[in-house]
């Protein structure tokens, strides 16, 4: 049996790594560096393009419970993310440029992945042929087009990068070093406070600054362009990434109107991001608006926001519950393209499509993990033919069947449904 997996992203080198470390032989294709989209600046694998956080990491947390699930399955991504983590609070933050070096490394190393750099360009179906596709949100061209006539059309929405600035100007006379209720070290985040007067006069000119895109377009509430949230009324941003609970201003003594948090880049701590200010802003817009942010007066822009198309299945009626697509059972598809949303949900699609295809590849039972756990409840989700509106869902302790009796206690609440999907993905893997 051939094992092929297309796409060297997240998803992809779970799905490879998943594959090799049981024995086979596959073949990684990626088409980087021989062609790259818009987004990607870089020659390695599993790229994080966005964000460089993978969310929190406490294991009461969905995303600390996905992630924790996610390395009792044999993991690449999350032991490489921890061993590059950079100061983030309660988050797990990853220099993203040691992070795509630890993988690529790591895959190019192993003796089962032979790695093809060449664009691919049709899906082929064959007896004794398995496929993983796992070309990302960002497909599109000829390989768009394969998928397309294999699946029928499938869904799309916009995302966007937030800018990031160098830590060196940034004036620390204003913004101050803090995590939200001193979870974490002071230099984990900078915040820049606003007074009401200086918040009223920022939200004005991001309403009414000019977009590098004229017309409208769909897009994921997590990842809303900071001035598409400021339109749906002032306070929004300010009970939003602008949210100032949890914080002290150290010049006044008093928790500021809002505040803009930046969050560590690199592991040097020269870069920051600017947290949930994804954009759609034309970059002379961002440089003029974003320079109003107290603190931030002089910043120097390493990267500005940015925008880019998202595409991903109607899953629910294309995809069975291993991934795996239900007209043509060779061939799965992982990662955020099935409608998994988030960095470590692709990751976790391509873990599950891996060890799917070997399973299929043996005639044996797909893996069908319980739904109280978060990938359990995460494949539930995909395809689900019930959901008649698909779209991209992140891990939240929404999608797992709640405890009962009910625990009041969120916090509580939380540990409760992490301790018992870890002891049923126990009781699954051991």
């Amino acid at each position: 049996m051939i094992f092929k997996v297309i796409g060297a992203g997240l998803a992809g080198v779970e799905a490879a790594w998943q594959i090799a470390q049981r024995g086979y032989k596959v073949k990684l294709f990626e088409q980087k560096p021989v062609k790259k989209s818009p987004a990607h600046k870089s020659d390695n694998f599993a790229e994080l393009v966005c964000s460089n956080s993978l969310k929190a990491s406490r294991l009461d947390s969905a995303a600390g419970l996905l992630k924790e699930e996610m390395a009792m399955l044999g993991s690449l991504t999350v032991p490489a993310a921890r061993e590059c983590a950079v100061a983030a609070g309660g988050a797990l933050a990853v220099d993203r440029d040691v992070f795509s070096k630890i993988i690529t490394e790591k895959i190019k190393s192993h003796n089962n992945i032979e790695v093809i750099c060449e664009e691919v360009k049709e899906i082929q179906i064959s007896d004794n042929e398995i496929t993983v596709v796992a070309t990302g949100p960002l497909t599109d061209g000829e390989m768009s087009n394969a998928i397309k006539n294999l699946c029928g059309d499938y869904l799309s929405f916009y995302d966007a990068a937030a800018p990031i600035v160098t830590a060196d100007s940034v004036n620390m006379h204003i913004a101050f070093g803090a995590s939200r209720y001193d979870r974490g070290g002071e230099d984990d985040y900078i915040n820049c406070p606003f007074s009401k007067a200086e918040y009223e006069r920022f939200i004005n000119e991001l309403v009414n600054a000019e977009s590098a895109v004229l017309h409208d377009f769909d897009v994921y509430e997590g990842c809303m362009p900071i001035e598409k949230l400021a339109k749906r009324g002032q306070d929004a941003p300010r009970f939003g990434p602008m949210k100032p609970v949890g914080l002290v201003n150290p010049a006044t003594g008093h928790r500021p109107w809002a505040a803009v948090q930046l969050r560590r880049e690199n592991s040097a701590g020269t870069m920051f991001n600017i947290v949930g200010f994804q954009t759609n802003l034309k970059f002379g817009e961002q440089k003029r608006v974003f320079s109003m942010i107290p603190g931030l007066e002089n910043a120097e822009f390493v990267r500005y926001g940015v925008m880019h198309r998202n595409s991903f299945l109607d899953s629910p009626r294309l995809l069975n519950k291993n991934f795996s697509l239900k007209k043509y059972p060779s061939v799965f598809f992982a990662g955020q393209i099935t409608g998994v949303e988030g960095y470590m949900e692709s990751a976790a699609a391509g873990i599950m499509a891996g060890i799917q295809a070997v399973r299929f590849a043996e005639n044996k039972p797909f893996l069908d993990l319980p739904q109280t756990t978060m990938i359990g409840a995460l494949s539930s989700y995909i395809c689900d033919d019930t959901v008649k509106n698909f779209q991209p869902m992140g891990a939240n302790f929404g999608i797992l069947p709640p405890i009962e009796p009910k625990i009041r206690d969120k916090r509580a609440r939380y540990a409760a449904l992490a301790e018992r999907a870890v002891n049923a993905l126990k009781e699954v893997i051991r």
